[in-house]
């Protein structure tokens, strides 16, 4: 989704900028531990439509008491649509494979996003750079290698989920860009609320019910989805785009998978293969690559283009939408 351009020019203090990185770093990372934790009581599409349900409505009547503008009819319709991949399909496909492999597994397998992100932005007319392709070919050759042997290969459901996620988001990231959508927090809260439908629907089709009572750690698990996930972790991401270059921002794509595996291993366990980690490895340095590639680009495009530095700057905020 693209962020609205920020009416305060100010540079941030290192210190806010770094709590921010913080906090996108450790509770996105954490939400995979979190999933995990929370489907010991909940069915994966039950728990994905009370997560999105509960951040949404929150963040949604927030916003209105504000004075932010709700989306216009034809905006809604889009939205309907739009979190079909990035809620239903992505969120919704991940709780599904953590009922099989582990959560830093999962979150290992999601990491090769940026790299589906970067096809479909091919196919859509901006061709990558030489050292863009690099990258690409070595974060595939990563998700080749995760996909083809270890533990993710032991199940069939986990592995079909943990290519169609990410898949989903990347498209819905840049399928977005395109469109007619509210102001960032609006159509964040707007998805949420759109694909907990999704995800209730899901849950009808696929025969979930609620057994017995959730417990009290499982029921904990989901509010720290709901608050830390949803809401803390959305907005920080939300103002390092406004604040920060992009690819800084960006940034919880590679570091968020570590996050999740030191998680994992520490909180809940689970051991992971040299094969697994290996293959992480590989994936992440080519979304380092390709991240790295995108602000070079990016550095250059604004010096040729703008005339004064006042210009540099406004370019430099656009970038960021």
């Amino acid at each position: 989704m693209g962020a609205a351009v920020s009416s305060d020019h100010r540079a941030p203090g290192p210190l806010a900028v770094g709590f921010a990185l913080a906090s996108v770093y450790v509770l996105w990372g954490s939400t995979y531990l979190g999933i995990r934790f929370a489907l010991e009581s909940y069915p994966p599409f039950l728990l994905g439509a009370a997560r999105m349900f509960l951040a949404g409505a929150l963040m949604y009547a927030v916003l209105r008491w504000r004075g932010a503008a709700p989306p216009t009819r034809k905006q809604w319709r889009t939205l309907w649509v739009l979190s079909i991949f990035m809620v239903l399909l992505s969120n919704g496909l991940v709780n599904l494979a953590e009922t099989q492999v582990d959560s830093g597994l999962a979150a290992i397998a999601v990491a090769s996003m940026p790299l589906f992100a970067g096809v479909f932005a091919m196919m859509r007319g901006r061709h990558p750079a030489k050292i863009e392709w690099l990258g690409l070919a070595v974060g595939f050759a990563g998700v080749v290698w995760l996909n083809a042997g270890g533990k993710l290969s032991a199940s069939t459901l986990g592995l079909v989920c943990l290519i169609v996620a990410p898949i989903a988001w990347a498209w819905g990231s840049i399928w977005s860009r395109d469109l007619d959508l509210p102001s960032p927090f609006m159509a964040a809260s707007a998805q949420m609320l759109t694909g907990s439908a999704w995800m209730l629907g899901a849950a009808a089709v696929s025969g979930e019910r609620m057994h017995a009572w959730p417990s009290v750690s499982a029921t904990a698990a989901l509010l720290y989805l709901v608050v830390a996930g949803s809401i803390f972790g959305f907005t920080a991401y939300i103002w390092l785009l406004h604040h920060v270059r992009p690819a800084l921002a960006t940034s919880y794509a590679y570091v968020n998978p570590p996050i999740a595996v030191l998680f994992g291993a520490l909180l809940a366990g689970e051991r992971f293969t040299s094969h697994d980690l290996g293959a992480m490895a590989v994936i992440l340095v080519g979304v380092v690559i390709i991240t790295l590639a995108k602000a070079r680009a990016g550095k250059t495009a604004v010096a040729a283009a703008a005339p004064a530095p006042a210009a540099a700057a406004a370019g430099e905020l656009e970038k960021s939408t």
